[in-house]
């Protein structure tokens, strides 16, 4: 959060966060329709005035003040919610009825009937306490740009634009790198670090702009200096770094990108001036010693150090370190090594007590002090903030570190055996031994001499000399899961300090810095926990007061060449850019269509044309746009005003050629509520004019005879005409007689009127502003038949309930084979294969069931036998003797019935010779490939339900391919795949029974045997990458049509009856789901859907397919899948288990006996119900579709005998072993606590008076650390039932843990603890529970100086 000048500081609010409470209110904007879906919101105190909130709603949404009312939204915040807020109130928005913690919503409304005043520009940046005041707490990393949660979506597009009153410009955070841009703006405000890399020249012919670092870097710290805008993005900085868009969403540490950067500047420099750059300003050096306390030899070596990491609070302490000096203090106070950690002495040739400690003899010209505020807690296994108070200074005199006399024993020799106290935050750089010799090493900051003498003298002169201001404070926000960074810079140019927080720049006070100090002045218990936010300094940066040295920012004039032509081309690139906004602004953006002249597929584009332009240039944009140029002249095009929703030409500009675009279309909107169509004509044709006020109507032909419907004929008429005078217009336009005309308008799904009354008009006969008719204009005796009854209406209803659908046939079908065999036969020709095929659309009925032929073949299942052979009995004797008028329709020719009957006759041959063991081999791998498909059949009633996908008015078919090939093509009906394909599916799951159907009813009359029988099918040449050996039919079928019927037409095809392939609907990415509902129609399927046809036993009436899971109850993974089974209504349960013992011995190698198992209820991954033996499926055991059962192989006898027993799952907590035995069932005879007890003791030997008990929590096996299993469970509960509060134990397989009393818990050392807690923690993770404490993954920083990382597949 950056705070205006107005006393709203960073550092205030953001303690006013944790202190006072907060309220969140969500303003939306319902002035006009384009602004009704846009919110703000706001996270302000709660003693915040209502006169401030409607200030900061104005500055949010650019209204002038005074000119709009809040009111509240929907919400029980108050009794009254018409009545508007007063804008001149004093009172807290608490006492307004506001509520903290809560979401409060507010309508901006239009004041006395008046829309809201728009602020003028100026005024935004004029009031700080506008567009500069970021309102609410500081934006927290996890957040998508960090500031999504508080701000409007506007806000941050008008942010970018205008530059901060500061004069500062701000970085965009591109998701989570607040971090980086603290750090950039921290260099940029540097002037001995900006100056030299304004200096440092980049070699284009050398190195690629986009992977140069520095390169990078000048070019935004010129746009940071010289850019109007407010805020500018750093993509092409963290591009140079190698980095890809998913580096933006990794929070990273702002000290660890700090020796990151410096290292790949360094890398990038080298053999340049700048070489060094990084070591001149930012590195010191400090002396490792290890001194003897019985000679005085000491042994040593020299470290270098970019920044100083100072610990917040000693190690084992709660006390922390209250300033920065005394942290120092710290760091550099030496330890005693004694006892077993004595220090071995090269001179006494022993193991010697010794001092060990670090002394600064360097400090930089720029001191970076680290504050380790992160830790991780041992005892809790949690990475913690420290949010202590530590004091630092604005100047910090560092002369009081440094120790001369320790230069004056030069007899010294180095020492390798003592690494680095500061954890790695060191550069190890080993030294010469004489230390005479070290001509870099020196206490002070000049490193001109070279005696050891004349060195200790200069470091005693300048001791004090080494006084540091504070000039940037870089302040984390937030806890160790997570954060957020911003940086507090003083400028050297005026001495003021300024809050840099993302793309917020505004000035702060001294007293504001002091706020960073972290701690509180109250209880800050809640927020010293683990995942506490809080607010304070993280890292601190100092520049030495040194006159002779101190720099400032080049001026203008002054920049080195290559500088000002950069500053050049960027302020050129920033105009451009400018210009192009002008220009966006200026743009009309609109949807354009096009049907294509020569491909008839209707196309759609983005016309972007200035609103200046005329419409006669727009005509040229649009044809080059729809790549026209090689189809139709550019005179033969013109736009016309396009309503795409009900496929509607609403007017023509004629004349209009020159009118500018913006005019003619109302203006630049960002959405408008029509579209263009680039209408197209042949040169021998002219353009229609198209009035407001006229209604479109399509006209197909009808030809009774070839029973075609043509292609759409566009005619244009009035409401108030009527139907006579309809019939002339079309006659005009089809050159069809109007005296012997029907015309039938369609005007919704399956509603087809005839307009019979010449008097009506077109408005009271239900004409819209898009129509479809069919005419027909025959003299044949058809006009004279009833309409219902007339071949018009029949051949009309057939095209409107067709579709087109894609059937992908088995691999191994015998389907080519079989149908060869039986056409060849049947017709004597080989040759009209195609034709025969296509006529295998005659009446179901006339075909032998194939029922009773194949009841050897499938499974036998007892309870249902009998009444399957009925019904195929029936079905065998049942012959149909009415033939649909669909299928008079289809076949006129009467001679092709006579070889349908010896068609059905011989495929019932052909199916009684096949081969049963075949057929059940085939179905077995079937089962062996679903195996592990889930969606195969648990999903299948889902997924399978019929529900109408045209229930609309106005909707037009789709191209139907008819009796002679030809498509019906119009704009609506080109595009209807495409809208199919975006439409959500919708299923109804509740059926009155299984969901599955026998394709027979109760008469023993095929169910196929429907009144719409049209099907029609084609060889299909599917896509590459299908498969070469897979088959494709194209199937025109009346989506009226059962799925029953629609599987007995395709038996042809696929080779086999239709109950031994299943059919499978492809929905998305290619997902497939079983369809089983046989009575349901085809009306769910839209055109140019596809289907798999697999084989396989389909589900008959009463059959449900079950998944079957072993229960392994102390295994890690206690649930292990099986198989699919297919249980029925009526079987018992030993029934089901006779049927499943040769499938278990044959795909599981499970050789059981019927009495060696048990099934029990599946609720997810819980056991439950025994299931007995006798129990009867539907009777005493409810079964589903989506159904699954355990398997549990038993140790011995079954126990469970009756539903009145219950079935507990014990298991033994031993506390002095910290272990945990086995699961052992308990069977108990009723729900007592004193026989659950009585059973514990039995078999644990546990006397009864010392049995304690607590029931398992969550899901199987209730899996629970044994570090908290003793304490967290609710041990011995008062009751003396189970199936009362708080236990609730009703059914089988609930989980008893019990223990004895009087075992004493086993006392454990931390180390032992920590270990345990490890293996705990790696336990219930690998099983699925619930684990404490679960750290993010994080990735390592890295920044690839090539530009891109390598990618190495053997790193995670």
């Amino acid at each position: 959060m950056v705070p205006s000048e107005e006393n709203q500081l960073v550092p205030k609010e953001v303690e006013s966060a944790a202190e006072e409470p907060r309220v969140l209110c969500i303003i939306q904007d319902t002035t006009n329709s384009k602004t009704v879906n846009e919110r703000v919101t706001l996270n302000l105190p709660a003693s915040t005035p209502l006169k401030r909130l409607f200030e900061d709603v104005a500055s949010k949404v650019g209204y002038v003040n005074g000119t709009f009312d809040l009111v509240w939204g929907n919400g029980d915040n108050v009794a009254d919610t018409q009545t508007p807020l007063d804008p001149n109130s004093d009172k807290s928005i608490l006492d307004a009825g506001f509520e903290p913690g809560k979401k409060n919503f507010l309508h901006l409304t239009d004041r006395d009937g008046e829309q809201p005043h728009i602020m003028p520009e100026e005024s935004g940046t004029t009031d700080d306490s506008g567009q500069d005041r970021f309102i609410g707490p500081l934006p927290r990393e996890g957040s998508v740009g960090c500031t999504n949660d508080y701000v409007s979506q506007s806000y941050s597009y008008s942010s970018v634009l205008s530059k901060s009153e500061t004069g500062y410009v701000g970085l965009v955070n591109q998701a989570m790198t607040c971090y980086l841009n603290s750090l950039l703006q921290t260099l940029f405000m540097t002037p001995e670090f900006r100056n030299a890399l304004y200096k440092w020249e980049f070699e284009e012919s050398e190195e690629d702009p986009v992977t140069s670092i520095p390169y990078q870097l000048q070019r935004l710290f010129v746009l940071l200096q010289t850019s109007k805008k407010r805020a500018i993005e750093t993509t092409d900085v963290t591009r140079s770094f190698g980095w890809d868009s998913s580096e933006a969403w990794q929070q990273h540490d702002v000290q660890e990108l700090c020796r990151v950067m410096f290292d790949a500047l360094e890398q990038k420099w080298k053999q340049t001036e700048q070489a060094d750059l990084i070591n001149q300003l930012y590195q010191g050096k400090l002396k490792d010693y290890v001194r003897c306390l019985e000679c005085g030899y000491e042994g040593w070596r020299i470290d270098t150090y970019l920044d100083i990491p100072l610990v917040i609070r000693p190690y084992g302490s709660s006390q922390a370190f209250a300033s920065v000096e005394e942290a120092l203090h710290a760091f550099i106070q030496p330890e005693i090594l004694d006892g077993p950690n004595q220090y071995f002495c090269e001179r006494c040739k022993k193991k010697c007590d010794a001092r060990k400690g670090l002394r600064f003899l360097h400090f930089p010209y720029l001191l970076t002090l680290q504050l380790k505020r992160f830790d991780f807690d041992y005892t809790t296994m949690h990475r913690i903030k420290l949010n202590d108070r530590m004091t630092f200074p604005e100047e910090l005199d560092m002369s009081v570190f440094i120790d001369v006399e320790d230069e004056k024993s030069p007899q010294t020799e180095s020492c390798t055996d003592s690494g680095a106290e500061n954890e790695g935050s060191c550069h190890s750089d080993q030294m010469s031994n004489d230390f005479s010799n070290d001509d870099g090493v020196d206490e002070g900051i000049c490193l001109e001499s070279n005696s050891a003498a004349e060195r200790i003298s200069k470091a005693g002169s300048e001791k004090s000399s080494l006084l540091y201001e504070l000039f940037s404070v870089m302040v984390h926000s937030g806890s160790a899961a997570g954060g957020h960074y911003y940086a507090c810079i003083k400028s050297f140019s005026d001495d003021q300090w300024y809050s840099f927080n993302d793309q917020h720049v505004s000035k702060i006070t001294q007293e504001d810095i002091k706020k960073t100090y972290g701690g509180s002045s109250g209880s800050r218990g809640y927020y010293s926990s683990a995942f506490a936010s809080s607010t304070n300094a993280y890292m601190l940066i100092y520049r030495l007061k040194d006159p002779t040295r101190n720099a400032k920012f080049l001026e203008a004039h002054e920049y080195p060449e290559h500088i000002k032509q950069l500053v050049q081309k960027e302020r050129e690139l920033e105009e451009q850019e400018k210009r192009q906004r002008e220009i966006e602004r200026n743009t009309c953006k609109i949807k354009l269509f096009c049907m294509h002249p020569t491909k008839q597929i209707m196309m759609e584009k983005k016309l972007e044309v200035h609103k200046d332009r005329t419409l006669k240039e727009a005509v040229e944009i649009a044809y080059k746009l729809m790549d026209l140029e090689e189809a139709v002249p550019l005179d033969c095009c013109r736009l016309v005003k396009y309503d795409e929703f009900h496929d509607y030409l609403e007017r023509s500009y004629e004349g209009e050629e020159e009118t500018p675009m913006g005019l003619l279309l109302g203006g630049v909107k960002s959405t408008y509520m029509f579209d263009l169509l680039l209408e197209t004509r042949r040169p021998d044709q002219i353009f229609q004019c198209y009035k407001p006020g006229e209604v479109m109507v399509k006209v197909h032909v009808v030809d009774l005879k070839t029973e075609t419907v043509a292609p759409p004929i566009s005619v244009r008429a009035y409401l108030n005409q009527t139907v006579s005078e309809f019939k002339q217009l079309i006659s005009k336009a089809t050159h069809l007689p109007a005296e012997t005309m029907r015309v039938v308008l369609e005007r919704c799904y399956n509603d087809l009127r005839l307009l019979n009354v010449s008097s009506k008009t077109l408005k009271a006969e239900g004409f819209f502003r898009s129509n479809k008719v069919f005419t027909e204009s025959s003299e044949s005796l058809d006009r004279h038949v009833a309409y219902t009854d007339s071949h018009l209406w029949k051949l009309l209803d057939r095209h409107a309930n067709t579709i087109r659908l894609y059937v992908s046939l088995p691999e191994q079908s015998p389907g080519s084979q079989f149908r060869r065999a039986v056409y060849q036969k049947s017709s004597g020709d080989s040759g009209n294969l195609d034709e025969a095929c296509e006529r295998v659309k005659g009446p179901v009925g006339n075909m032998k069931s194939v029922e009773a032929i194949l009841e050897e073949s499938t499974e036998k299942l007892k309870s249902l036998s009998l009444q399957q052979q009925q019904e195929g009995d029936n079905g065998d004797s049942s012959k149909s003797t009415e033939a649909s008028d669909f299928e008079n329709i289809e076949s006129p020719l009467n001679e092709i019935d006579s070889s349908a009957s010896a068609e059905n006759r011989e495929l019932e041959n052909q199916i009684q010779i096949s081969d049963p063991e075949n057929l059940q081999s085939e179905e077995r791998s079937d089962s062996d490939v679903n195996n592990d498909r889930s969606t195969s059949s648990v999903d299948s009633d889902i997924l399978s339900s019929s529900h109408s996908s045209d229930t609309l008015c106005n909707v037009d078919n789709a191209p139907l391919p008819l009796a002679n090939g030809l498509d019906s093509h119009s704009i609506t009906s080109s595009r209807r795949s495409k809208a199919n394909q975006g439409k959500k599916e919708t299923w109804d799951t509740a059926e009155e029974d299984s969901g599955t159907d026998s394709e027979y009813d109760e008469s023993g009359k095929s169910r196929g045997e429907a009144q719409y029988m049209y099907f029609k099918s084609e060889p299909y040449t599917a896509d590459e990458g299908s498969g070469e050996r897979q088959k494709w039919l194209m199937v025109h079928v009346d989506k009226r049509i059962t799925l029953s019927a629609f599987k007995q037409h395709l038996e042809p095809f696929v080779g086999v009856p239709s109950s031994h392939f299943k059919v499978f609907r492809v929905y998305a990415s290619n997902q497939e789901f079983e369809s089983v509902r046989l009575t349901e129609t085809l009306s769910s399927f839209s055109d140019d859907n596809k289907i798999t046809i697999r084989l396989g036993r389909a589900l008959k009436k009463g059959e449900y397919r079950v998944k079957v899971y072993q229960l392994l109850v102390n295994e890690p993974e206690p649930c292990k899948f099986l198989l699919d089974a297919v249980f029925a209504k009526g079987m018992t349960v030993r029934q089901s288990k006779e049927e499943l013992l040769p499938q278990l011995r044959e795909q599981c190698g499970l050789d059981l006996t019927i009495d060696r198992f048990r099934l029990r209820k599946k609720s997810w991954k819980n056991p439950g119900t025994v299931f007995l033996d006798y129990h009867i499926y539907e009777e005493d055991i409810n079964i589903s579709s989506n159904w699954e059962v355990f398997l549990e192989i038993l140790d011995g006898v079954e126990k469970m005998k009756s539903m009145s027993q219950l079935a507990v799952l014990s298991r033994r907590w031993r506390p002095s072993e910290m272990k945990l035995d086995s699961f052992q069932e308990v069977v108990l005879e009723s729900s007592s606590v004193e026989e659950l007890k009585e059973k514990l003791s039995e078999v644990s030997g546990i006397p009864l008076e010392n049995i304690e008990f607590a029931k398992g929590r969550g899901t199987f096996p209730c899996d629970i650390s044994i570090l908290e299993i003793h304490q967290d469970l609710d041990w011995n509960p008062k009751v003396s039932t189970l199936n009362v509060w708080p236990l609730y134990i009703c059914d089988d397989g609930a989980v008893i843990f019990y223990r004895d009393k009087t075992e004493e818990l086993m006392e454990l050392t931390d180390e032992q603890r920590n270990e345990l807690m490890k293996k705990e923690s790696s336990r219930l993770q690998k099983t699925g529970h619930r684990v404490t404490y679960s750290p993010r993954k994080e990735k390592a920083l890295k920044i690839y100086l090539d530009g891109a990382p390598n990618k190495d597949l053997t790193q995670d």
